[in-house]
């Protein structure tokens, strides 16, 4: 069955883009498009939609909170934030508003349609690396209460799942962490999934948002100190 994607965007050069090369690839279809947030929430009312492409700034009803309304539904497609990243301040604000990440809108094809499979199939991790970069850019949007949130959070967590919701949070792949701290790819992904699940979060990206929030990793990449 083909991935069914909405494209969410007030450019139509954009979503024409976007459509093309899509309709190339044989395991998707665009069976949606939408000007604003209004429209989309209307129309995904109708239609069976696995991924939203969202952009950030649109009429009417922005992004960001758009995502949040869709996110908040049972059984709610995957959303993939659309940013310039040096414009949009509010990407950071797409990702807590429940998407499962986000992609520049000058990416590569390939890598936007790597993206999307990978979204589809439940891994909803977009370039995680990227992810941290735009937590580091947008980091003063962080609460400051970070110690009282990460004792009752994070205090859950046993030591190595700390450790691997750090590097998670570093921007780490599974497999780069499973170097790291000598284990197997398998292992981690079952840390992984032991975090998510005491934790009560959706998916990785969720992971670092609130390894940052609660201070377990500071802007620029570090653990937290003390």
């Amino acid at each position: 069955m083909s991935i069914r994607v909405m494209l969410v965007d007030d450019q139509v050069l954009l979503r024409t883009g976007f459509r093309m090369v899509l309709a190339a690839q044989p395991d998707m279809e665009v069976v949606a498009e939408a000007g604003d947030g209004v429209e989309a929430l209307e129309v995904l009312r109708a239609t069976e939609v696995d991924v939203v492409l969202m952009d950030v700034r649109m009429p009417k009803l922005d992004g960001v909170e758009t995502t949040r309304r869709i996110c908040s539904e049972p059984d709610a497609p995957k959303v993939l934030i659309l940013t310039t990243f040096d414009l949009d301040e509010y990407a950071f604000s797409g990702l807590k508003a429940g998407a499962s990440g986000f992609m520049l809108k000058d990416v590569p094809p390939a890598e936007l349609l790597g993206a999307i499979r990978s979204v589809h199939s439940g891994d909803a991790v977009v370039a995680p690396s990227t992810t941290r970069r735009l937590l580091d850019r947008f980091s003063s949007m962080l609460p400051s209460s970070g110690k009282d949130l990460e004792h009752k959070e994070v205090g859950r967590l046993t030591d190595r799942e700390r450790e691997v919701m750090m590097l998670v949070a570093q921007g780490l792949s599974n497999g780069e962490i499973a170097a790291r701290l000598v284990l197997s790819e398998a292992t981690v992904k079952t840390h992984v999934g032991r975090i998510l699940t005491k934790l009560g979060l959706r998916d990785r990206v969720q992971v670092v948002v609130l390894a940052y929030e609660t201070g377990l990793v500071r802007a620029g990449g570090g653990g937290a100190v003390g």
